[in-house]
């Protein structure tokens, strides 16, 4: 028997209505009958039965003011089901492993939270000489690469509550750690696309972070390589690292959906 290519068991009628649904993205709030048989080439009396249809399940509903449809709580339901389902940690985790395998060394995803870094999952290197796992810790967010990733795309009321609600502790000698430094460095990030951490929280370590966003562009996480000095010098960092993480973060946000 041969098998029929799966074009063949196409039904029209659901690749209408979904053609239909996907006319509202971006910043389509709401489209009339008419505007949507224009889009759809499609008659108006079959417009409207599609969107009844979709009404009645719930996937568009109808402005009384205006008259104009638009989505209806169902797509929202689904949306979010897809975002729980493709978590983060679940897509993260095979992209942490791949960084080991290329570098070997230890590699984080990492969220921020009430004005710290909590890093989430790891994948360790399997060299003797590693950094210790900090799963679960909550971390200062001014003196990490994680951190420092987030704070530089903040908006200038988020960076006040979060300067304003820490107490900046020189850690090490490194520690970047007065509002001038701060705002210097996130600008710097903010260009290059990446933070680094260069003992600024523990002497004799190293981190390169880059930020993770999803569907809806905002930054939901952020991924991180870390390494002891003696293996994470400044020339590897350009040149591996920073390539590294960087192609790690853009992958695992087109994985969330952020658009490519």
């Amino acid at each position: 028997m041969v098998k029929k290519d799966k074009s063949e068991y196409i039904i029209q009628a659901v690749s209408h209505a979904l053609d239909l649904l996907e006319q509202f993205h971006d910043d389509v709030d709401e489209l009339g009958v008419t505007e949507l048989s224009k889009r759809l080439k499609l008659h108006k009396n079959n417009v409207f039965r599609l969107l009844a249809t979709l009404e009645s399940r719930g996937y568009i509903e109808q402005n009384k003011a205006t008259e104009n449809y638009r989505l209806g709580l169902k797509a929202l339901e689904l949306g979010q089901t897809f975002i729980k389902q493709m978590g983060l940690l679940r897509q993260a985790k095979p992209i942490l492993e791949q960084i080991v395998e290329d570098c070997n060394e230890t590699a984080y995803v990492a969220i921020y939270k009430e004005n710290h870094i909590v890093y989430l999952d790891v994948v360790e290197t399997n060299l003797t000489v590693r950094v210790v796992s900090r799963v679960g810790s909550r971390l200062p967010a001014y003196c990490t690469a994680a951190g420092k990733v987030h704070m530089a795309f903040m908006t200038e009321e988020e960076l006040e509550s979060l300067l304003g609600g820490v107490k900046l502790t020189q850690h090490t000698p490194t520690t970047i750690c007065t509002p001038e430094e701060i705002s210097a460095e996130l600008a710097k990030i903010r260009e290059q696309g990446y933070a680094f951490d260069d003992e600024e929280l523990d002497l004799g370590v190293r981190c390169i972070a880059a930020p993770i966003r999803d569907y809806t562009r905002r930054i939901v996480g952020s991924i991180s390589v870390s390494g002891p000095t003696m293996r994470v010098s400044n020339a590897r960092t350009e040149s591996e690292l920073v390539p590294l993480v960087l192609k790690a973060a853009a992958e695992l946000s087109t994985r969330l959906g952020y658009p490519k």
